[in-house]
């Protein structure tokens, strides 16, 4: 046995023992005496990198993998293994371009690597680009059909994301996994890794009841504590941890835990997930944005990252941004119901934001494509119909709506102010007493009828009623106040106005439904 040999026997007995530190520090003394060893930078590279990986510490040691493989590379080009085990070290340090591309490399230099064709398989299933991740996976198996059970496992779990396989098609790769996982070597290290999760699962197991029984309590979280204490390196102890502060309303204890995770594993979708929403909660937008930045650079293909992306960009003024992810969103179109709610969110923005009637118009017509039995579509391509001065097709959508939803009092309201838009008052008093008849509160019904009493037939006993009955139904209706307000002026009574007149103008200055500056001019004119 030459020296070397005896080193590596000498190092894998600490391994063995789980003494890493030493048998780092072993491997280190040996190549400071013989520095041009591939071997054993190789074998320092690998035990940093199970370093790395053990739950039962949180240092990192992707980077030192890393050089040591550089080194031995140094003395070793175009090594497929080599090249292969530093795009692993770098797919674990989560810089997923770098490890594509030294694990092409490496089948440059061999074209029947199996390991490296599934190891691509599994960052393009990371990234959420499901084809390219098939692709590789079944080179995977093509390569080396025996020895491929978590290339068989992966293209299981990726037929299960879709729906044209069948069952019997996606239980022949589930069993092809288990039937080759004893010649996977690598399978193996990574089913014994998982295992050793197993230790926790009656820490978890009672944790979970505790929550079911008691909520989230200070023992949870004493108890998550303590757990972490024994696996620092155990990257779900901090999402479940950040979750416990979270729900205990301790939001920057459950940001750092989050943040812990995402350090420990910054692909962790959850992490992440879980860090946005606590953001959103606390209106935090720009973090929230940066966050879900991150959650698309992981995962670009998730429709629902591009919606909430699109929601905090129009909370924050950026308008033209939202609507990039929203038509993402829609592109993606995870099913249609989902996306015909964007859609419509799509429509509303192009309406009221934009103000580009036509874009509005061809969102709502493809939420309703997606989604024909959703009466808000109707009512909201109908309204952008009337604002663009296309009466006869606003007049079409909501007849149309109404042969599928005659009793819907938000139908008939609508089809009385366009009636009313139109100079047709006759037909839109009808409409709003249907509106009433079908929801007997219905405030905005009350009161555009009010008005059509009040300044179309001048019948301002009537007007009142309806007024009064609009605020009885909607006390915080600054418009119903204020029309009030005026037809008791007619009336003579200028104090009850100028009370009423002041209430609208209280209400409005959180609804803003009005121009404060007229209701202030109505109250002056009642005593001048």
């Amino acid at each position: 046995m030459n020296k070397t040999d005896k080193i590596n026997k000498d190092i894998d007995k600490l391994q063995k023992k789980g003494n890493f530190k030493q048998a780092i520090e072993t491997c280190r003394a040996a190549i400071a005496q013989d520095e041009n060893n591939t071997n054993l930078h190789i074998k320092l590279g690998d035990l940093y990198m199970e370093q790395h990986l053990d739950i039962y510490q949180a240092q990192q040691f992707a980077d030192e993998a890393i050089t040591e493989y550089q080194r031995a590379l140094e003395s070793c080009v175009n090594s497929s293994e080599i090249y292969f085990k530093i795009g692993t070290a770098f797919y674990y340090k989560r810089e997923l371009d770098k490890a594509v591309n030294y694990l092409k490399l490496s089948l440059e230099s061999n074209p029947k690597f199996a390991e490296a064709y599934f190891m691509i398989a599994e960052i393009f299933m990371r990234k959420g680009d499901y084809l390219e991740a098939t692709e590789y996976a079944q080179k995977s198996v093509e390569v080396s059909p025996f020895k491929a059970s978590r290339a068989y496992y992966l293209i299981y779990n990726l037929m299960s994301l879709s729906n044209k396989y069948k069952g019997y098609q996606k239980f022949l790769k589930l069993a092809q996994s288990f039937l080759t996982l004893p010649f996977d070597k690598y399978a193996i290290k990574s089913v014994y890794r998982q295992l050793t999760y197993l230790k926790f699962l009656p820490t978890l197991l009672r944790t979970s009841f505790m929550i079911f029984t008691k909520g989230f309590t200070e023992e949870v979280l004493q108890t998550y504590r303590d757990t972490i204490d024994k696996a620092p390196g155990f990257v779900e102890l901090y999402i479940n941890l950040g979750r416990v502060y979270h729900e205990l309303g301790r939001y920057e204890d459950a940001i750092c835990e989050y943040k812990m995770a995402i350090w420990l594993d910054c692909l962790n979708i959850r992490a992440y997930f879980y860090l946005c929403q606590l953001y959103e909660e606390l209106k935090d937008f720009d973090n929230a944005i940066e966050t879900c930045t991150k959650l698309i650079e992981l995962q670009p293909h998730v429709a629902d990252f591009h919606c909430r992306i699109g929601q905090y960009l129009y909370l924050t003024g950026k308008i033209d941004e939202a609507v990039e992810h929203y038509q993402t969103a829609v592109t993606l179109n995870p099913n249609s119901q989902w996306t015909s709610v964007v859609a419509q969110t799509l429509g509303f923005i192009f309406q009221e934001n934009i103000k580009n009637l036509d874009a509005a118009i061809s969102s709502y017509q493809n939420a309703f494509s997606l989604n024909p039995n959703d009466m808000d579509i109707y009512l909201n391509l109908g309204n952008v119909f009337f604002e663009k001065g296309s009466y006869d097709n606003a007049l079409v959508i909501y007849k149309k709506a109404l042969e599928a939803s005659p009793y819907n009092a938000r139908l008939h309201c609508n089809l009385g102010y366009l009636y009313w838009g139109k100079g047709n008052v006759e037909e839109a008093i009808k409409e709003y007493e249907k509106a009433i008849k079908y929801d007997n509160t219905y405030d905005i019904a009350y009161n555009n009828l009010g008005v059509i009493y009040l300044d179309d037939l001048g019948m301002v006993q009537k007007a009142i009623g309806l007024f009064e009955a609009a605020r009885k139904y909607n006390p915080n209706y600054a418009l119903a106040n204020y029309n009030l307000a005026r037809s008791i002026a007619i009336t003579g009574d200028k104090i009850e106005a100028a009370k009423l007149y002041q209430i609208a103008l209280d209400i409005n200055k959180y609804t803003m439904e009005l121009d404060p500056a007229d209701i202030q001019e109505k109250i002056q004119d009642l005593f001048t």
